[in-house]
């Protein structure tokens, strides 16, 4: 019997976030292509939806052509809302948007908001009760004036029932990937984050800066330079003298100074970037866990479940085997 495809609007606005609707429409387009080299039927029937047909100007100089109008009459099996840099004004100005989320949550087959698109959900009255995440700089926000959301402000995405809802900009690709998972296989979804260059899931929260974000962020060109000799150079033991001298300071001041710019010590930076490179080798089945502690530059296997156990609570292996794939069933809090 031939398969209908999963029908998908994703919801545009005047100053929508251009990225949060380009990733999952990727997604979804890579795994069409992949469907159809396996000689299989189209997986999703992706359309932009708007109040209105027409070109929808972005955050960006890009605008995205809505083929679609929002209507209750003509419901997809699953609507994408992005979010924007200034939700305020967008939540000001769309009424409509709040409007017919309302009208079409009970009826529809599953409900998401990328970032602060979780505004156009609560304002509809559809979070309540719910768990939610949301970009971290407006999680506050959206908490203190919605209550009666569970808002979960460390999450990448969260799935509560039908309604889904992802951390900001590049989360939005992490959900996609989520859903391919779950209607086709993760077989499917790690082609397609292949394809893609990303992590089929990423580790840790959306708080959990990794340490090559970390170094962007300092503002000493001393300190950022040392962190990537330190990325360069994980296999050797890296005591803090040595990265005193290194730095052109005394042992005391740069620990000092290293604290304050990174927001750890430099053991905390060198394990945190051991871990992270560990993280990534896992997703590669065929290496060994004794090999992939070597290639992570940890002392040996031991030492590196010493380190998952105390940043997870799990043993690499326990890791492997939770989130190599999306870990999709395990959002699912209803």
């Amino acid at each position: 019997m031939k398969r209908t495809p999963i029908t998908v609007d994703i919801i545009v606005y005047p100053g929508f976030k251009a990225m949060e609707a380009i990733g999952p429409m990727s997604v979804f387009e890579y795994a069409n292509l992949h469907l159809q080299r396996k000689g299989q039927p189209t997986g999703y029937d992706v359309r932009v939806a708007a109040e209105r047909v027409g070109p929808v100007r972005s955050d960006t100089l890009m605008s995205l052509e809505a083929t679609k109008a929002l209507s209750t009459l003509a419901l997809p099996d699953n609507a994408i809302i992005v979010g924007a840099r200034h939700i305020d004004a967008a939540l000001a100005a769309g009424g409509a948007l709040v409007e017919w989320v309302a009208a079409s949550a009970p009826r529809i087959g599953q409900l998401t908001a990328l970032c602060s698109g979780a505004f156009f959900l609560a304002a509809a009255g559809v979070l309540d009760g719910h768990r939610a995440t949301t970009h971290w700089s407006v999680a506050e926000r959206l908490r203190a004036g919605y209550p009666a959301v569970d808002v979960d402000a460390d999450a990448i995405f969260v799935r509560c029932g039908s309604i889904w809802t992802s951390a900001g900009v590049t989360a939005g690709i992490d959900l996609a990937l989520a859903l391919v998972e779950r209607d086709f296989g993760r077989e499917l979804a790690l082609e397609v984050a292949t394809e893609m260059v990303v992590f089929l899931k990423r580790p840790g929260g959306q708080s959990q800066f990794s340490a090559h974000l970390l170094s962007e962020r300092t503002t000493r060109p001393n300190i950022r330079e040392l962190q990537a000799w330190i990325l360069d150079n994980l296999h050797e033991r890296l005591p803090v003298a040595q990265l005193a001298e290194k730095a052109m300071m005394s042992e005391r001041h740069f620990a000092r100074v290293f604290q304050q710019e990174v927001g750890m010590s430099t053991q905390e930076f060198i394990e945190q970037s051991r871990f992270e490179r560990a993280t990534r080798l896992l997703a590669n089945l065929d290496l060994a866990l004794k090999t992939i502690a070597a290639r992570a530059c940890f002392h040996d296997e031991p030492h590196m479940r010493r380190v998952f156990m105390k940043k997870l609570g799990i043993t690499p292996k326990m890791y492997r085997e939770r989130f190599v794939t999306t870990g999709v069933d395990a959002q699912a809090l209803v």
